[in-house]
């Protein structure tokens, strides 16, 4: 078990209900990874959601799109058998899985993620991204709900601390912020620019960041749908 697996099942019970307390923009951030499922430009039949941990995202794919299938992966099977609890039986798989190993068998009509994919180092990231493109299914999207690194470390720190005046705003304690920092730590956050470049070079098109807030942003792009106009 990784540090931030054993972290995340230790706090698996009240997960949720500090999400909305520790990212202020949660109706958004949520919001915006579930509309840019419609850059597929057709039907959401199938969606992969790497990192699900309680299915808090998963909840809102279900939400707009009822007929999906929903494959969840997680290192961490305590936060599965929550999003087990929230979500029905007969629309969802769950998988213990580490997002370095072996990924559920595809075609996906989408890929999506949420607050997980920065735990990884560097390195892992640009191959998962190289996995992800593979798996999706022509002209189907990936979406990316994460935390992102400022690009200086003086905006790093100033939006680090409007942070804990917004989650102060949203009802948090200093105890859940200074909590939160210390899982912080095990974080690998890495700046949007240097993601959507290797987003693009794993194969992915029209690779852009749709919403960002502090550190909290919104990366998608989509797999070739084999209908792409010639490069000049």
């Amino acid at each position: 078990m990784t540090d931030s697996v054993r972290v995340f099942s230790a706090h698996a019970a009240d997960y949720d209900a500090q999400r909305r307390r520790l990212v202020p923009c949660f109706d958004l951030f949520y919001g915006t990874a579930v509309e840019l499922l419609g850059l597929r430009g057709g039907a959401v039949r199938r969606v992969l959601d790497l990192g699900a941990g309680t299915g808090l995202l998963s909840e809102a794919v279900l939400a707009r799109y009822p007929d999906v299938e929903l494959v969840l992966l997680d290192g961490a099977g305590d936060m599965l058998e929550q999003a087990r609890a929230r979500l029905p039986a007969g629309s969802t798989t769950m998988v213990v899985g580490d997002l370095r190993a072996g990924l559920p068998q595809g075609p996906f009509d989408a890929v999506v993620s949420a607050l997980a994919i920065h735990h990884l180092e560097d390195p892992d990231k640009r191959e998962l991204f190289a996995r992800v493109h593979d798996l999706l299914a022509p002209g189907g999207v990936f979406v990316n709900a994460e935390q992102v690194l400022a690009p200086t470390p003086w905006l790093q720190e100033r939006e680090r601390e409007m942070w804990r005046e917004a989650c102060r705003a949203a009802g948090a304690s200093d105890v859940e912020i200074a909590d939160a920092e210390r899982r912080m730590e095990h974080d690998r956050c890495s700046e949007v620019r240097s993601q959507l470049e290797w987003m693009g070079a794993a194969g992915l098109y029209d690779c852009d960041c749709l919403f960002k807030y502090l550190h909290f942003a919104v990366l998608a792009g989509r797999r070739a749908s084999g209908r792409e106009p010639p490069v000049a």
